[in-house]
């Protein structure tokens, strides 16, 4: 019985870290480098899961199920899109991004097409290499736009490597 006793605090941390990582908080590493500039490749960041209010420009990962992608939420539900000579227009007005960005090259979603409801538009910074919502493709309905269930949280904090721990500017 005292043997029991001695194990009740270790197997109460286990059952709360467990608790943590599946349902608040839980670490994941950049893959690649279609989020240059702003995260770079092997970068291991936190990803807050209990978020579900996903706003423009949250950085967010997704489960394109076939792998976690980390992209940028640049269009949200109801919204057209257009990038015409490097500027981002959502229904028709112009929008400032205020994160260092490769250029863009024009594009129309769904030739003026609303963005469905329940579904975000992502890029990554990196826009001469990442695979995103400019590419129909990308979601097995056809209209590159990700819904929120794929979208797994948003993560906005960096803890590896040291030199970038904190938060990370968007």
């Amino acid at each position: 019985m005292k043997l029991v006793k001695e194990f009740i605090p270790y197997v109460i941390i286990i059952a709360v870290v467990i608790l943590i990582r599946t349902f608040i908080v839980t670490p994941v590493q950049v893959d690649g480098h279609s989020m240059d500039p702003t995260l770079k490749d092997h970068q291991i960041l936190i990803l807050n899961k209990w978020k579900k209010d996903y706003n423009r420009f949250d950085i967010v990962v997704i489960d394109d199920g076939e792998e976690r992608l980390i992209k940028r939420i640049i269009g949200l539900p109801g919204e057209t899109l257009e990038i015409k000579n490097n500027k981002l227009y959502i229904n028709g007005k112009y929008i400032k991004e205020n994160f260092e960005h490769d250029k863009t090259d024009d594009f129309i979603y769904h030739n003026g097409e609303k963005i469905p409801n329940g579904y975000y538009f992502v890029m990554g910074d990196n826009r001469d290499n990442s695979k995103d919502s400019r590419f129909e493709e990308m979601n097995l309905e056809g209209h590159g736009a990700f819904s929120k269930k794929q979208i797994l949280g948003v993560t906005n904090f960096s803890v590896f490597p040291f030199q970038t721990f904190g938060q990370i500017e968007a």
